[in-house]
């Protein structure tokens, strides 16, 4: 499946947020991408533009491409509740993103690589789709090929405790997927409110 594999850093400095993870030169001062970077005068967005931007802040955070991210927010209205709020939960309960909040590797694109080479398991099943939404009472481990190996463990850097719809064992070194987190637990700045207003014109 296609992904995003440019300039991490470029991305960083458009949005002005370390978006994908570890932007190296991403400081304060950091200028926007282009020849001209600060000097040449750029315009504040209002309206589509800035609707537009944060969808694609949010694509570039979860790491999706327009055709799951659209069918993302398609199923996400058709839930009860806030169409917002379901968009971000869905994206949090992809099992690339749940391995990442376990601390399983530094970022979402290592996650979806754990993921996709069959390193990760769902309740004792091997699952390689980092799509795949999980449920109340998943448990997620690694595979019995890669519980040993020191490449895969060594990445391993523990749970944030304010991430507190997932449980991390570390005797066992697996992870358990509580419930679905509330806006209020996710920390990523994306005000899906806008999203929500782009995709209903």
């Amino acid at each position: 499946m296609a992904r995003y594999t440019g300039a991490k850093t470029r991305v960083c400095r458009i949005f002005g947020e370390p978006i994908l993870g570890n932007a190296k030169w991403l400081t304060k001062t950091s200028n926007p991408p282009g020849q001209h970077g600060m000097a040449r005068k750029r315009k504040n967005l209002d309206g589509y533009a800035l609707q537009l931007k944060e969808k694609q802040k949010a694509k570039y955070t979860y790491g999706i491409l327009e055709k799951q991210f659209r069918k993302t927010f398609d199923e996400a209205s058709r839930m009860k509740g806030v169409t917002g709020e379901n968009l971000i939960r869905l994206l949090e309960c992809r099992l690339d993103n749940t391995v990442y909040r376990l601390g399983l590797t530094a970022s979402r694109p290592e996650a979806r690589q754990l993921v996709s080479h069959k390193h990760v398991t769902v309740n004792g099943s091997v699952v390689n789709i980092p799509s795949y939404q999980c449920k109340h009472g998943d448990v997620i481990s690694f595979s019995a090929k890669s519980f040993n190996n020191p490449a895969i463990l060594n990445k391993i850097k523990g749970k944030n405790p304010k991430f507190s719809w997932l449980v991390w064992n570390e005797q066992e070194k697996q992870g358990t997927f509580v419930n679905f987190p509330e806006r209020a637990q996710v920390p990523e700045n994306i005000r899906e409110q806008l999203i929500v207003e782009l995709y209903s014109k």
